[in-house]
């Protein structure tokens, strides 16, 4: 049963300058499992930034919850499954939030263009 979803676009540009301007912006925000398989894709690095972006403000909308509480950037990582499909650890605050729902499953979607990045969240209770 779906009990919960959460949903984030954002401009690729606008993660492109703030990269460019703010050095420690990528430090702060990804983890260092995130960095590196973002940095690896050269040109587009950018767009796969900005998804993983999108995918952590989308997780917490549908955790409902916000970047309140103690709940870090970090707490939320986008890996890859060996087919390169997208999937979501967390740790920390999120993590308790995710147990407080009595969710089972998280399920996540990533798109991106040269100008936007979409992420969707669906967490799910079996």
């Amino acid at each position: 049963m779906i009990i919960s979803i959460g949903i984030d676009i954002i401009e690729v540009a606008r993660i492109r300058e703030v990269l460019l301007r703010t050095p420690r912006f990528a430090e702060r925000v990804f983890t260092a499992a995130e960095r590196q398989y973002c940095d690896s894709r050269g040109a587009v690095s950018a767009q796969h930034y900005a998804a993983r972006f999108a995918a952590k403000e989308a997780s917490l909308k549908a955790l409902q919850t916000g970047w309140r509480g103690g709940i870090s950037w970090q707490d939320v990582e986008v890996a890859s499954k060996e087919n390169g499909a997208p999937y979501l650890i967390f740790t920390g605050q999120v993590l308790e939030v995710f147990k407080g729902f009595r969710a089972t499953a998280t399920h996540l979607s990533l798109s991106h263009t040269s100008e936007h990045a979409i992420a969707q969240v669906i967490l799910e209770r079996y």
